[in-house]
């Protein structure tokens, strides 16, 4: 998952209004009220940075804590990308560059460094070193791959033992060195130790969850995902279950890391800070995420069905989720948290979703998101392992 465009700026400029959610949204032609509303941070802004798996992850986790009734801290998303990138170049020179390598990533990433690193709170570590006040990555993200290019070419004939410190002279340029030890409300940790003591989450309670054919249901594979370079393993589950599973979660108080395509027509140019699928075809776009559907061309946006309000959609079958997947349709663009759920004019069900691209439309950075939606274009999710029904933990041979 990644995200990365020069047309945020732009597109904040141009969209943010700067209003909180309320209980009641309106949006023209949809009226949304809360069904349920869970506990989460402030959202954040990863900006110019494609960084969306580990502002998402972080934020459920801190959603996480919240649920088990410890107290809000903003956790660092840049701790994580840090080692995240450290442990990914380690790999793709393992691999004779033979991988996928950018700022993109996965869930799974936060649960790894999260595990074997520990975290810190972000004021701890920003990670701006780089004279910027927001996440800019186009420079680092080159420099990166220039330079494990160039291990890889292995001029010598045989690797040194400094590339790797090299490597990691170059994020603590750009990010900042790695805190050894900080205190936080008075008291001096590790990121192990507050991780372990703090955070206190047990990375080995949450499973990530998807939907697709080419593998048999109930069993675990590895996401053929560009961004999945750790190969984290998957549940697959029908799309009915997968669904079951997303309205469980919600209405018994879990939060939900999802990961999901967003370059379809139907997110928020039917109107901002909506996703839905129109029962009616357009032509693909073209991009990533903000980029694809702010360029799109006015002619191509259509609001036609849906300019009274709410309107049908289509129905989603497992058949076509997975032609989709199999066409490069379904693409692994965006990292999200879904943190409730509402209902339209109609008692129509969406999911409410938080965002990490600022406060950038009239919901305050969230969006509401229709089961068909979701259902569709879903790529995976983490939830604990109690947010599964036990009807179907047991299919999955969950404790």
């Amino acid at each position: 998952m990644r995200k990365i465009t020069s047309f945020m700026f732009a597109f904040i400029f141009a969209m943010a209004l700067g209003a909180n959610a309320q209980e009641v949204k309106k949006a023209e032609g949809y009226q949304f009220t809360d069904i349920k509303r869970l506990p989460a941070t402030s959202v954040k802004d990863q900006a110019r940075a494609g960084t969306c798996w580990a502002w998402s992850g972080i934020s459920f986790f801190e959603s996480e804590m919240l649920r088990m009734g410890k107290d809000s801290v903003n956790l660092s998303a840049m701790y994580v990308v840090r080692h995240a990138y450290s442990d990914k170049a380690t790999k793709y020179v393992r691999m004779h560059g033979t991988m996928n390598f950018g700022t993109g990533g996965a869930f799974c990433d936060v649960m790894h460094v999260l595990q074997n690193y520990g975290i810190v709170p972000m004021e701890v570590y920003e990670g701006l070193n780089y004279g910027e006040e927001t996440h800019t990555f186009g420079e680092l993200e080159t420099i990166l791959k220039a330079y494990v290019d160039a291990v890889i070419l292995n001029p010598n004939k045989k690797l040194s033992t400094a590339w790797k410190r090299g490597y990691d002279g170059v994020l603590d340029a750009y990010l900042g060195d790695e805190p050894e030890t900080f205190t936080y409300q008075g008291k001096e940790y590790t990121p192990k130790s507050f991780a372990e003591e703090v955070v206190g989450l047990d990375m080995n309670d949450y499973v990530s969850l998807t939907s697709f054919t080419h593998h048999p249901f109930y069993s675990q594979f590895a996401i053929e995902v560009q961004d999945n370079w750790l190969w984290g393993l998957s549940y697959n589950l029908p799309i009915d279950e997968l669904m079951e599973v997303m309205n469980n979660a919600i209405d018994n108080g879990y939060t939900i890391a999802w990961a999901s395509d967003v370059s379809e027509r139907g997110f928020a140019t039917v109107e901002p800070g909506v996703a839905v699928i129109p029962t009616t075809d357009v032509k693909e776009m073209s991009g990533a995420e903000i980029a694809k559907w702010e360029n799109m061309p006015k002619g191509q946006q259509s609001r036609d069905a849906f300019k009274k309000g709410p309107a049908p959609e289509k129905h989603i079958t497992q058949e076509m989720r997975q032609a989709e997947f199999d066409n490069y349709l379904t693409t692994d663009d965006h990292g999200m948290h879904i943190i409730g759920k509402a209902k339209d004019q109609n008692g129509t069900e969406y999911f409410i979703v938080k965002n990490s691209w600022n406060k950038y439309n009239k919901f305050g950075g969230y969006f509401y998101a229709s089961e068909p939606f979701v259902a569709f274009k879903t790529m995976n999710i983490i939830v604990h392992k109690n947010a599964i029904p036990k009807d179907i933990k047991k299919k999955l041979g969950i404790k």
